[in-house]
């Protein structure tokens, strides 16, 4: 199975939509999705992330079905300050300076890291929201044939009957057109990696590709090994330079 993950392209966050730079951005995206053997398409209820697919769907004639667990992280936290006291205004559960969250080993462990003070404060919402879009991608797999065990994904009967090779011209792919901090969290629980590290270490601009393909080296047994993070060739291609929103220095687009 291929599950390729789009973010939204450069937003408008007041009106919840692209700006102009975010529809040429889709657009380009446009010019490489249609060339994809697509088995389905999904998209968060945000407009920012339909109107990043709009361009696509339109180009091929298909649809998308909406998920409403692949809408941005929702939870909100009180904002820690540099020294790592509690501040405001109720922010994103990651947006933290450096010098503090790298001082949380917490931070470091996947199962620690929703239980520490700064993510139980806000609305409180962190581990639910976390594992609500687990549980989605979880249901969504399985409906392909690939049931979560653990830390990894075992086929089903259906699936191992119909004797489809991964990413073979018969395997699925899916796409779906959502959020960074979401992305994210499918990264973390799809690698088993802690999902702080991961949010604060990777840079996915706006309509970058990152792509993802079941590994079936055992009968019966998957992982998801990432093949791409964060590609943005098609902005290249279209001669469009890359966003840096939600980054803090200049992209290389070399």
């Amino acid at each position: 199975m291929r599950l390729i993950l789009i973010r939204h392209g450069e937003p408008d966050y007041e009106h919840d939509t692209l700006t102009e730079k975010g529809w040429r951005e889709a657009a380009c995206l446009a010019e490489r999705v249609k060339k994809w053997d697509v088995t389905d398409f999904y998209v968060s209820p945000l407009g920012r992330a339909r109107d990043t697919a709009s361009p696509s769907l339109k180009a091929i004639g298909r649809q998308a079905q909406v998920l409403g667990w692949l809408q941005e992280y929702r939870a909100r936290i009180d904002r820690p300050l540099e020294i790592g006291g509690f501040g405001k205004p109720l922010s994103n559960p990651w947006d933290f300076f450096p010098s503090y969250w790298t001082r949380q080993e917490e931070m470091f462990d996947q199962n620690k890291w929703m239980d520490l003070p700064v993510m139980k404060s806000g609305n409180g919402d962190v581990r639910a929201v976390y594992e609500e879009a687990c549980q989605g991608l979880d249901a969504l797999l399985e409906s392909y044939g690939y049931r979560r065990e653990d830390k990894l994904y075992r086929l089903t009967e259906e699936r191992m009957k119909k004797g489809i090779v991964s990413g073979s011209s018969e395997d699925d792919t899916v796409v779906m057109f959502c959020h960074l901090g979401i992305i994210c969290v499918m990264l973390s629980h799809l690698m088993n990696i802690a999902f702080p590290p991961l949010v604060h270490s990777l840079f996915l601009a706006p309509t970058s590709v990152t792509v993802l393909c079941t590994e079936e080296r055992e009968p019966g047994t998957a992982y998801f090994r990432s093949q791409v993070i964060g590609d943005t060739s098609h902005l290249k291609e279209g001669g469009e330079p890359v966003s840096r929103a939600g980054y803090f220095t200049e992209p290389f687009q070399g």
